[in-house]
Protein backbone atom coordinates (compact mmCIF):
# COMPACT_ATOMS: atom_id res chain seq x y z
CA UNK A 1 0.00 0.00 0.00
CA UNK A 2 1.23 3.25 -1.14
CA UNK A 3 2.21 5.60 1.95
CA UNK A 4 2.25 9.36 1.51
CA UNK A 5 5.84 9.29 2.58
CA UNK A 6 6.22 7.35 -1.28
CA UNK A 7 8.13 9.24 -3.60
CA UNK A 8 5.83 9.38 -5.68
CA UNK A 9 2.86 10.75 -3.45
CA UNK A 10 2.26 14.20 -4.50
CA UNK A 11 4.38 16.77 -2.40
CA UNK A 12 2.79 20.30 -1.51
CA UNK A 13 4.42 21.93 -4.49
CA UNK A 14 2.74 19.61 -7.19
CA UNK A 15 -0.55 19.61 -5.21
CA UNK A 16 -3.71 20.90 -7.41
CA UNK A 17 -5.64 22.04 -4.50
CA UNK A 18 -5.49 25.83 -3.50
CA UNK A 19 -3.93 28.91 -5.15
CA UNK A 20 -2.34 28.88 -7.99
CA UNK A 21 1.46 28.90 -7.49
CA UNK A 22 3.55 32.04 -8.46
CA UNK A 23 6.14 32.19 -10.78
CA UNK A 24 8.95 31.62 -7.94
CA UNK A 25 7.09 29.00 -6.25
CA UNK A 26 6.59 26.64 -9.84
CA UNK A 27 10.70 27.10 -10.14
CA UNK A 28 10.92 26.05 -6.28
CA UNK A 29 8.58 23.60 -6.81
CA UNK A 30 10.88 22.03 -9.96
CA UNK A 31 14.16 21.46 -7.87
CA UNK A 32 13.11 18.91 -5.76
CA UNK A 33 12.03 16.98 -9.56
CA UNK A 34 14.93 16.74 -11.22
CA UNK A 35 16.86 16.07 -7.91
CA UNK A 36 14.44 13.42 -7.80
CA UNK A 37 15.31 12.47 -11.70
CA UNK A 38 18.72 12.31 -11.07
CA UNK A 39 18.95 9.97 -7.82
CA UNK A 40 16.71 7.78 -10.24
CA UNK A 41 19.19 7.61 -12.80
CA UNK A 42 22.06 7.26 -10.20
CA UNK A 43 20.21 4.18 -8.64
CA UNK A 44 19.51 2.58 -11.81
CA UNK A 45 23.53 2.71 -12.53
CA UNK A 46 24.46 1.26 -9.50
CA UNK A 47 22.16 -1.66 -10.26
CA UNK A 48 23.33 -2.19 -13.38
CA UNK A 49 26.83 -2.03 -12.53
CA UNK A 50 26.18 -4.60 -9.50
CA UNK A 51 23.80 -7.03 -11.48
CA UNK A 52 25.96 -7.15 -14.37
CA UNK A 53 28.70 -8.14 -12.03
CA UNK A 54 26.91 -10.67 -10.01
CA UNK A 55 25.20 -12.44 -12.93
CA UNK A 56 28.63 -12.56 -14.78
CA UNK A 57 30.38 -14.34 -11.86
CA UNK A 58 27.08 -16.03 -10.07
CA UNK A 59 25.15 -16.64 -13.03
CA UNK A 60 21.89 -16.17 -13.39
CA UNK A 61 19.94 -18.42 -11.15
CA UNK A 62 22.24 -18.34 -8.47
CA UNK A 63 21.69 -14.09 -8.16
CA UNK A 64 18.86 -12.98 -6.13
CA UNK A 65 17.37 -9.75 -6.24
CA UNK A 66 18.57 -9.07 -2.91
CA UNK A 67 22.01 -9.75 -3.24
CA UNK A 68 22.05 -7.03 -6.39
CA UNK A 69 20.09 -4.41 -3.95
CA UNK A 70 22.51 -4.92 -1.36
CA UNK A 71 25.22 -4.67 -3.82
CA UNK A 72 23.85 -1.32 -4.75
CA UNK A 73 23.38 -0.24 -1.42
CA UNK A 74 19.50 -0.10 -2.25
CA UNK A 75 16.19 -0.70 -1.85
CA UNK A 76 15.41 -4.16 -3.46
CA UNK A 77 11.58 -2.86 -4.44
CA UNK A 78 13.80 -0.27 -6.15
CA UNK A 79 14.70 -2.61 -8.93
CA UNK A 80 10.90 -3.89 -10.00
CA UNK A 81 10.18 0.27 -10.60
CA UNK A 82 13.44 0.99 -12.75
CA UNK A 83 13.67 -2.41 -14.45
CA UNK A 84 10.05 -4.63 -13.68
CA UNK A 85 11.53 -7.83 -13.04
CA UNK A 86 15.16 -9.64 -12.19
CA UNK A 87 14.57 -10.52 -15.72
CA UNK A 88 14.03 -7.41 -17.23
CA UNK A 89 17.27 -6.28 -15.60
CA UNK A 90 19.24 -9.21 -16.76
CA UNK A 91 18.26 -8.12 -20.55
CA UNK A 92 19.29 -4.31 -19.81
CA UNK A 93 22.42 -5.97 -18.50
CA UNK A 94 22.91 -7.62 -21.53
CA UNK A 95 21.88 -4.89 -24.28
CA UNK A 96 24.54 -2.96 -22.02
CA UNK A 97 27.15 -5.40 -22.95
CA UNK A 98 25.68 -6.18 -26.43
CA UNK A 99 26.90 -2.24 -27.66
CA UNK A 100 29.91 -2.42 -26.18
CA UNK A 101 31.02 -5.35 -27.92
CA UNK A 102 29.12 -3.94 -31.24
CA UNK A 103 31.62 -1.18 -31.21
CA UNK A 104 34.21 -3.13 -30.72
CA UNK A 105 33.04 -5.80 -33.19
CA UNK A 106 32.74 -2.21 -35.91
CA UNK A 107 36.12 -1.37 -35.43
CA UNK A 108 38.15 -4.58 -36.55
CA UNK A 109 39.33 -3.39 -39.80
CA UNK A 110 42.30 -5.48 -40.44
CA UNK A 111 43.95 -9.18 -38.44
CA UNK A 112 46.57 -7.23 -36.43
CA UNK A 113 43.55 -5.89 -34.30
CA UNK A 114 42.08 -8.99 -33.23
CA UNK A 115 44.70 -9.72 -30.78
CA UNK A 116 44.78 -6.86 -29.35
CA UNK A 117 41.22 -6.71 -28.62
CA UNK A 118 40.86 -10.04 -27.37
CA UNK A 119 44.04 -9.66 -24.60
CA UNK A 120 42.42 -6.02 -23.66
CA UNK A 121 38.63 -7.67 -22.78
CA UNK A 122 40.70 -10.04 -20.75
CA UNK A 123 43.06 -8.72 -19.10
CA UNK A 124 43.92 -5.04 -19.77
CA UNK A 125 42.23 -2.00 -19.34
CA UNK A 126 39.03 -3.19 -21.11
CA UNK A 127 38.67 -5.86 -17.86
CA UNK A 128 38.41 -3.40 -15.62
CA UNK A 129 38.37 -4.47 -11.92
CA UNK A 130 36.42 -7.76 -12.64
CA UNK A 131 38.03 -9.65 -15.71
CA UNK A 132 35.95 -10.47 -18.97
CA UNK A 133 32.70 -9.20 -17.27
CA UNK A 134 31.21 -8.37 -20.33
CA UNK A 135 32.14 -11.78 -21.92
CA UNK A 136 31.42 -13.76 -18.52
CA UNK A 137 27.84 -12.09 -18.81
CA UNK A 138 27.33 -13.32 -22.64
CA UNK A 139 28.03 -17.37 -21.37
CA UNK A 140 25.19 -16.86 -18.91
CA UNK A 141 21.98 -18.05 -19.37
CA UNK A 142 18.59 -16.57 -18.25
CA UNK A 143 16.19 -18.99 -20.03
CA UNK A 144 14.24 -16.43 -21.94
CA UNK A 145 13.79 -16.64 -25.70
CA UNK A 146 14.17 -12.75 -26.37
CA UNK A 147 17.94 -12.24 -24.37
CA UNK A 148 19.26 -16.19 -26.25
CA UNK A 149 18.34 -14.05 -29.41
CA UNK A 150 19.98 -11.28 -28.44
CA UNK A 151 23.21 -12.94 -27.43
CA UNK A 152 23.72 -15.32 -30.27
CA UNK A 153 23.05 -12.50 -32.66
CA UNK A 154 25.69 -10.11 -31.06
CA UNK A 155 28.27 -13.55 -31.29
CA UNK A 156 27.35 -14.68 -34.78
CA UNK A 157 28.02 -10.72 -35.68
CA UNK A 158 31.26 -10.87 -34.38
CA UNK A 159 32.84 -13.67 -35.84
CA UNK A 160 31.36 -12.34 -38.96
CA UNK A 161 33.47 -9.22 -38.77
CA UNK A 162 36.37 -11.42 -37.44
CA UNK A 163 35.76 -13.31 -40.59
CA UNK A 164 35.25 -10.40 -43.06
CA UNK A 165 39.06 -8.90 -41.64
CA UNK A 166 40.25 -12.30 -43.29
CA UNK A 167 38.65 -11.44 -46.58
CA UNK A 168 35.34 -14.08 -45.75
CA UNK A 169 32.53 -12.90 -47.81
CA UNK A 170 29.21 -14.98 -47.15
CA UNK A 171 28.85 -16.70 -50.72
CA UNK A 172 32.14 -16.95 -51.40
CA UNK A 173 33.52 -20.64 -51.56
CA UNK A 174 35.13 -22.03 -48.62
CA UNK A 175 33.43 -19.27 -46.51
CA UNK A 176 31.92 -21.62 -44.15
CA UNK A 177 35.14 -22.68 -43.37
CA UNK A 178 36.78 -19.65 -42.52
CA UNK A 179 33.67 -18.65 -40.23
CA UNK A 180 34.20 -21.80 -38.75
CA UNK A 181 37.74 -20.42 -38.27
CA UNK A 182 36.72 -17.23 -37.05
CA UNK A 183 34.20 -18.53 -34.32
CA UNK A 184 37.52 -21.18 -33.09
CA UNK A 185 39.09 -17.92 -32.45
CA UNK A 186 36.32 -16.06 -30.20
CA UNK A 187 36.00 -19.45 -28.21
CA UNK A 188 39.73 -18.78 -27.49
CA UNK A 189 38.29 -15.48 -26.40
CA UNK A 190 35.53 -17.01 -23.73
CA UNK A 191 37.99 -19.91 -22.65
CA UNK A 192 40.44 -17.49 -21.67
CA UNK A 193 37.81 -15.37 -20.05
CA UNK A 194 36.52 -18.48 -18.09
CA UNK A 195 39.41 -19.99 -17.24
CA UNK A 196 41.02 -16.34 -15.49
CA UNK A 197 37.68 -16.02 -13.62
CA UNK A 198 38.73 -19.00 -11.60
CA UNK A 199 41.83 -17.08 -10.51
CA UNK A 200 43.74 -20.26 -10.05
CA UNK A 201 45.12 -21.43 -13.02
CA UNK A 202 48.58 -19.99 -13.46
CA UNK A 203 50.24 -18.60 -15.00
CA UNK A 204 47.19 -17.82 -16.98
CA UNK A 205 45.42 -15.90 -14.32
CA UNK A 206 47.66 -13.26 -13.42
CA UNK A 207 48.99 -13.18 -17.14
CA UNK A 208 48.75 -9.31 -18.40
CA UNK A 209 47.64 -7.87 -21.54
CA UNK A 210 51.33 -7.51 -22.79
CA UNK A 211 51.46 -11.24 -21.97
CA UNK A 212 48.29 -12.61 -23.86
CA UNK A 213 49.58 -10.60 -26.98
CA UNK A 214 52.02 -12.50 -28.55
CA UNK A 215 50.16 -16.00 -27.94
CA UNK A 216 47.14 -14.77 -29.48
CA UNK A 217 48.98 -13.61 -32.30
CA UNK A 218 49.95 -16.53 -32.98
CA UNK A 219 46.68 -18.38 -32.91
CA UNK A 220 44.99 -15.62 -34.81
CA UNK A 221 47.86 -16.32 -38.00
CA UNK A 222 47.32 -19.86 -37.54
CA UNK A 223 43.37 -19.99 -37.67
CA UNK A 224 42.92 -16.63 -39.99
CA UNK A 225 46.01 -15.92 -41.57
CA UNK A 226 47.30 -18.77 -42.68
CA UNK A 227 43.69 -20.53 -43.10
CA UNK A 228 42.35 -17.59 -45.78
CA UNK A 229 45.30 -18.16 -47.60
CA UNK A 230 44.59 -21.88 -47.60
CA UNK A 231 41.30 -20.75 -48.67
Amino acid sequence: MRTSSSPDAPSPETSTSGPAPSAGTASSASAPQTARRGTGTRTRALLLESARRRFAHDGYAATTVRDIADDAGVNVALINRYFRSKEGLFEACLKAVIGELSREAGAVADLEQIPQIISGHTAGALASEAPGDALLLLLRSSGDERTERMRTGLLRTFSERLASAAGWRPDAPGGDQLLLRAQLVLSVAFGITVLRASRSLEPLASATEKDLGDPLRDVVDALLTLGATGA
